[in-house]
């Protein structure tokens, strides 16, 4: 008998222990954890120092200042953003992210914050200058993005060429680059930042695909946090966190009040 108990509480302990190690390592309360595209210049990647930067890393940093909260990075295959959230390995999708009737049955969104559009972009001497041009040629965009959405809504689809899929905008200008495209689908926000660094390289289009709008996106069902960082969001427009932070990476305050 006595035996026995020593056997029943040696167990225990053991539950105990591993109870504990799985609590400590779980994600804290006080913690966000947002997933990001760690090449989505400029609202999200890694400098030079590999250290990860960008206005939607400053804006959500600050957001989460406001909520008393800590955050956590954490980049993701973006063709796979979803199920990272539903999943709830991460906490919310902030980096560029459209908002699309699609996207609304999936998540949650915040008011808009950053108006964007889907443009064309090609090398500076291509002779291609407007989106008819584009017939029988090849284009490039990142995979499952709101470039593929738009280019799809657009009656030039059914004109080009091949259509080729990459799993970020930084290898699809790569390859535009090199010659492999003709043209890029792509953010304007972002080809506006890597036309700043390669001065001479690229042209867009006169002509843009869409108008959009980025948000954040919360787990469907999760209404109070959407509520607390969107009061956040809306304290950094009034007391003009939000424009300094726009001031910093676009030169003006651009963001949405």
């Amino acid at each position: 008998m006595k035996r026995l108990l020593t056997m029943i509480l040696l167990v225990a302990a053991v539950f105990s222990i591993v109870a504990g190690c799985s609590k400590s390592s779980s994600k804290e309360d006080d913690t966000l954890v947002i997933g990001i595209d760690d090449k989505f210049a400029p609202m999200g990647f890694r400098d030079e120092n590999n250290e990860i930067v960008g206005f939607d890393i400053d804006y959500a940093k600050a957001a989460a200042e406001k909520m008393d909260m800590k955050v956590e990075f954490q980049p993701i295959d973006w063709e796979t953003k979803e199920s990272e959230l539903s999943s709830g390995r991460i906490d919310l999708i902030w980096n560029g992210y459209t908002i699309t009737d699609e996207r609304k049955k999936k998540v949650l969104f915040t008011k808009p914050y950053l108006k964007n559009a889907q443009v064309v972009v090609t090398l500076a001497d291509s002779k291609v200058t407007k989106l008819a041009d584009l017939e029988g040629k090849v284009v490039g965009l990142q995979s499952l993005s709101s470039a593929a959405d738009a280019l799809d809504a657009d009656p030039i689809k059914s004109k080009i060429k091949t259509v080729t899929e990459f799993s970020d905008n930084v290898s699809a200008l790569n390859d535009l680059k090199n010659g492999r495209l003709d043209a890029v689908v792509i953010d304007e926000i972002v080809i506006d930042y890597y036309m700043t660094k390669e001065e001479g390289s690229f042209k867009i289009l006169d002509e843009s695909l869409a108008p959009e709008e980025y948000g954040v996106g919360v787990k469907k069902g999760n209404e109070e946090l959407l509520e607390k960082l969107q009061k956040a969001l809306d304290e950094m427009n009034e007391d003009g966190t939000a424009a300094e932070i726009s001031d910093k990476w676009f030169g003006d305050d651009i963001v949405i009040k």
